[in-house]
């Protein structure tokens, strides 16, 4: 749950990049010349691939065939780049003030029960139903709602509050929903209706450990971007073409869904089968959701990234749509993926402190 629940650096643009591209063949492009235009007015199209191609087209004149040399052009972002030289130290102060003032409003204004709306939110969700099942599926529903709704509304409404001021919007609104969720579920996650007792079988913990580990490493790229998150930078819709891209075009569902399967074989009971319906639903409806949002936004080259990519995991490379390079794992070895490892090992060794300050909260 936690996955989908809790809450990169391309190379730039350069200005003369017409200098080279007017000197490229037609074929380095997936649209011929007028795709040349639109990639020109992207800050997403590495100078290196434009450059690449040119010296791969260079090799057919000395007798390559250009189906043998030709590599497909990336039009999308480099997925978890972090360059460590163009990071400010100030920006990361700033980053920390942020969540610091973050954190202390979220804990004041809904988590403490003395003075926060959460546990009155709960109390008027729990008055639908005396059902633990139908008290987490509308909680999950609430979010979905709020979170899909407003992530639909976001051209329109940076374009009237701006990138930074909508991104404050989005969190402060989705934020306490997630909070409120993930407390009922850790709370009331053994109160349903035991299906199956799987917990003593040999090898399922470790299936489910492993599971819900694998699963992080499914979070979309655009966690990562800290300082987008925060509102620190300006926050932008990317369009993400490596790393875990190549392997599924939709990483959160997948990640989801592994996360989803693993607790619920491990809980058993039903209130955690509706929790997953919930989440694996919502997340569905994302897949549809954010192509739909990407197509609006890049056009051409989206259909580009989906002809390349895939749904689910590992389509694309089996049927010979996607092509990995022969070094792709070094697309993992990067900072952001550094940091979900420790983070991930921390979460879990955490637990107990998780429960026991969900307890405490008796929502």
């Amino acid at each position: 749950m936690a996955t989908s629940l809790l809450l990169s650096s391309s190379f730039p643009f350069s200005s003369s990049l017409s200098q080279h591209t007017s000197n490229v063949p037609t074929s380095c492009f997936p649209y011929g010349r007028t795709s040349a235009k639109l990639f020109l007015k992207s800050s997403y199209v590495p100078l290196c691939s434009v450059r690449f191609c040119h010296r791969i087209m260079a090799g057919t004149s000395i007798g390559e065939t250009e189906e043998e040399s030709v590599e497909p052009v990336t039009v999308g972002e480099d997925s978890a780049a972090f360059d460590l030289g163009q990071q400010k130290i100030s920006s990361w102060i700033y980053f920390g003030g942020i969540l610091g003032v973050v954190l202390y409003l979220l804990d004041v204004v809904w988590i403490d029960n003395s003075t926060g709306f959460s546990k009155d939110f709960i109390a008027a969700v729990s008055g639908v139903s005396e059902s633990h099942e139908v008290v987490m599926l509308t909680l999950t529903v609430i979010f979905a709602i709020v979170h899909s709704g407003l992530a639909s509304l976001r051209d329109s409404g940076e374009k009237l509050i701006g990138e930074r001021a909508f991104r404050v919007l989005f969190a402060g609104t989705s934020l306490p929903l997630v909070v409120s969720t993930v407390v009922y579920f850790i709370n009331h996650r053994y109160d349903g209706m035991q299906l199956w007792q799987l917990q003593s079988v040999p090898g399922i913990h470790q299936l489910v450990w492993f599971s819900s580990f694998v699963s992080f490493f499914f979070l979309y790229p655009s966690t990562f971007n800290l300082l987008e998150v925060a509102a620190v930078d300006k926050p932008k819709m990317h369009l993400w073409e490596t790393g875990i891209i190549r392997i599924t075009r939709h990483p959160q569902m997948v990640g989801q869904v592994i996360w989803c399967i693993a607790h619920t074989i491990w809980i058993g009971n039903s209130v955690a089968v509706a929790a997953s319906i919930g989440l694996i639903g919502h997340h569905l409806f994302g897949v549809w959701n954010g192509d739909r949002r990407l197509a609006a936004r890049y056009g051409e080259a989206f259909d580009h990234v989906k002809r390349r990519t895939s749904i689910i995991p590992f389509a694309a490379v089996l049927d010979g749509r996607q092509k990995l390079p022969q070094d792709y794992y070094k697309e993992f070895l990067r900072l952001p993926y550094l940091s979900i490892t420790m983070l991930t090992l921390g979460a879990y060794l955490a637990h107990p402190l998780m429960q026991v300050a969900s307890f405490r909260l008796h929502w």
